[in-house]
């Protein structure tokens, strides 16, 4: 599956991120081979996912934004054993490393919102190892082109990007690409 989700990074500018079952509706029937999931609860996430499988589209959880799912290690365990998702996205670099142990897909969310978290950024993706990072607020050109001149782990920019102009500066600074809830720059 690892091969399948870098192929589909390399060949896709834009992630589909849904936040609602109306976004879910859209991004079934959007461009987007990669989805993911900013909502849900233990009790709908398996069926949401399931939709997005159906529709033969790549599913990774955000774990940290599932309402019922704890913050430890197990999370993942229940994601891999009770859904049929691809792989998790978080923020806690110990859940990325059990996704991997399970062969999950793995983006690790870093907020680069002062520069001590931006200082820590290339210590935590040497810590927890994840296919790729998601860095938001992505509305940071500069800082991107700087991230991706850092580390070598892809980078995807995420938040606040709603404008096609806005996505293709991001990418001319090196994100592999952009994840937004936009609908309108799914295509």
């Amino acid at each position: 599956m690892r091969k399948i989700f870098q192929d589909a990074l390399a060949e896709s500018s834009v992630i589909a991120a849904i936040k609602s079952d109306e976004g879910l509706q859209r991004c079934l029937k959007s461009e987007s081979r990669i989805i993911f999931i900013l909502y849900g609860d233990i009790c709908n996430i398996s069926d949401i996912v399931s939709k997005i499988k159906k529709s033969g589209k790549i599913a990774l959880v955000h774990v940290d934004l599932i309402n019922g799912l704890s913050s430890r290690e197990i999370v993942v365990d229940f994601i891999k054993k009770y859904t049929s998702a691809d792989g998790i996205i978080t923020t806690k670099p110990a859940l990325i490393k059990r996704a991997k142990e399970l062969s999950l897909c793995t983006v690790l969310r870093i907020f680069a919102l002062d520069s001590m978290a931006y200082e820590n950024i290339e210590r935590q993706v040497r810590s927890a190892g994840p296919d790729v990072i998601e860095v938001l607020p992505g509305m940071m050109p500069k800082i991107i082109a700087h991230i991706c001149r850092q580390i070598p782990t892809p980078v995807i920019a995420g938040g606040l990007v709603s404008e096609k102009r806005d996505a293709m500066e991001l990418l001319n600074a090196g994100a592999i690409c952009v994840s937004t809830t936009n609908p309108g720059l799914w295509k």
